[in-house]
């Protein structure tokens, strides 16, 4: 937890803001104090969200969605303004590390923890499931270590960003690779079976220090949780081992429900029982107490009004305070689902595996602290949207090893494909920024070192590797520029991965571009290779365009464009 910054707002809505718990992919994360007295954690987005109103709309369902749920082991969505200048969203906040920062710093917990852990989350997960919404991020970095116990976070905001079951590409995540289930890796449909599949995969790693499949890239991670047998270490005994194991089963039918799961791990007066009893040990006890006593030292600090003045000037700072709904108005808010009907609106999270929140305190020496393993970290999907009227960028060029050890060994049951409910978003947010003319191959450009008319507008088409394998599907808009600048922005997407990337013009002809690549973002995006030097696009006799990247990394992928009209 760090104090606040130069840059940062002093109020949001009606919390005044104490510090910073940190930023990821979606925004920035604060801890704030209502006039009440209750501890918040608020997040902002990011300022470029604010100005999508697609964006808005998906923002507004999944925060209604979010305020459906309830229950011991959650923190709760207690206000938002989606209407804001710069939207937000406010949740309790919860005194205590993530699991993934506990377990990195002080090794495996103890059976007993993982049991009262196990019983909390899936009671957790059985009120989510009740509300026929889906988690879907279930993951170390969204379950935190209070002393009354677990608490699992970040529902609802980050799918906003896509609008689909996707990821996105700055880290707001929506799965993470050793902890996503085959099903959701294969892009089917997802449903309560997913987390409680998620749900093993976190107790393993809570009780052995490893995630239960290991690998050292996200595409390795990603082939043996389809196809190979989770990796369960000694420590992992008995009755425990056997529930993981059901948890982690390939089949969805296979696996426990979350209620079964409660009653094995705390079959007489559940979580709360085993919580009451002290379930963390000592080493995490000092921890959460440490958390505390720095809350109240930023406390102190912000009770001398420094910048007051300057509050009021912030960007980030909403124009209006919002009031939190009564409990009636909340339970009365049902998502709307775009997703088929035979899939449960689904819950995403709030940002990335998570420096963002539960983790306030450093560990007792930072140079000593790990760093995060392929395991824990999420898969990236692009998390700028463009609307109607801005252009997204669109990624060139995805690890194709990724695809490799999917498509290689899946067969044809996988099925690389945009998941559903975009409504056509990639077409609608990218034709709104170039109006142009078909293209024509004898057109040529009013200047060598500029862009052919011919090649203006968007364009999007399946990419395949050298060796055959099915790469994702590329859209991409090219707009006016000359050489050196940036003439064109796209985004590759296959299955749950999605690269988000801008090209430079190296040079021009009048029937082909070379273009040098670059992913989008000052963050990384896992799953997407860096880019290609010389990517070549060319017009041929029917008006598409062939493509084809020198990208060993991505699988040297070609493949042919279509202009959408």
């Amino acid at each position: 937890m760090d104090p606040l910054g130069a840059d940062d707002p002093q109020v949001i809505g009606a919390y005044r803001l104490l510090g910073r718990l940190g930023s990821g992919g979606m925004g920035r994360v604060y801890v704030g104090r209502s006039a009440g007295g209750r501890t918040v954690a608020v997040k902002v987005v990011h300022a470029h969200f604010a100005l999508d109103e697609e964006f808005r709309a998906r923002f507004r369902r999944e925060v209604g969605a979010a305020r459906r749920v309830g229950g011991s082991w959650t923190a709760p969505v207690l206000d938002a303004d989606p209407e804001a200048r710069i939207p937000w969203v406010a949740t309790g906040y919860v005194a205590g590390p993530s699991l993934s920062q506990a377990v990195s710093d002080e090794g495996p917990l103890p059976e007993a923890t993982v049991r009262t852990l196990g019983a909390g989350l899936a009671e957790a997960l059985g009120a989510v499931h009740a509300l026929a919404l889906v988690h879907r991020d279930v993951k170390p970095s969204n379950v935190l270590l209070a002393l009354d116990g677990p608490r699992l976070i970040d529902f609802g905001i980050a799918r906003a960003t896509e609008g689909t079951v996707s990821l996105t590409s700055t880290g707001a995540s929506i799965g993470s690779p050793g902890y996503m289930s085959p099903e959701q890796i294969l892009g089917k449909g997802v449903g309560g079976p997913a987390d409680v599949f998620s749900l093993g995969a976190v107790l393993a790693y809570a009780a052995t220090g490893a995630g239960p499949f290991l690998g050292d890239s996200s595409a390795a991670l990603l082939y043996k949780v389809v196809h190979e047998e989770p990796r369960l270490g000694p420590q992992l005994t008995g009755e425990l081992r056997d529930l993981v194991a059901a948890c982690l089963a390939k089949d969805p039918a296979d696996r426990p429900t979350p209620e079964r799961i409660a009653r094995r791990l705390a079959p007489a007066d559940g979580a709360s029982g085993l919580v009451r009893s002290g379930w963390l040990p000592g080493a995490l006890v000092e921890r959460v107490s440490r958390q505390a006593v720095e809350l109240l030292d930023l406390e102190a600090e912000a009770i001398v009004p420094p910048r007051a003045a300057e509050s009021s000037k912030t960007p980030e700072t909403p124009e209006s305070p919002v009031t939190a709904p009564s409990a009636h108005q909340a339970h009365a808010q049902a998502p709307e689902t775009p997703s088929p009907a035979d899939i449960p609106p689904v819950l995403g999270a709030f940002g990335p595996p998570d420096p963002s929140y539960g983790n306030g305190i450093p560990p007792k020496d930072p140079a000593d602290r790990p760093a995060p393993s392929d395991a824990g970290r999420s898969i990236g999907l692009s998390a700028s949207m463009g609307g109607r009227k801005r252009p997204k960028a669109l990624s060139c060029t995805l690890v194709l090893s990724v695809a490799g050890a999917l498509a290689a060994a899946t067969t044809a049951a996988v099925v690389f494909h945009v998941l559903p409910g975009n409504g056509g978003d990639d077409k609608s947010a990218d034709q709104g920024s170039a109006q142009t003319q078909p293209p024509s191959p004898g057109a040529s450009a009013t200047d060598k070192g500029s862009v052919p008319r011919a090649f203006l507008g968007t364009w999007q088409g399946d990419l395949t590797s050298d060796s055959g394998i099915p790469v994702g599907t590329m859209t991409i808009t090219f707009r006016q520029g000359r050489t050196g600048q940036e003439v064109a922005s796209g985004r590759v997407k296959l299955s749950v991965l999605r690269c988000d990337s801008t090209w430079k013009l190296i040079s021009a002809t009048p029937t082909q571009l070379r273009l040098d690549s670059r992913l989008k973002g000052s963050e990384p995006q896992e799953g997407c290779s860096n880019g290609s030097t010389d990517e070549r696009f060319t017009l041929t006799s029917d008006g598409a365009l062939a493509y084809n990247a020198k990208d060993e990394a991505g699988g040297n992928p070609t493949g042919t464009l279509r202009k959408l009209q």
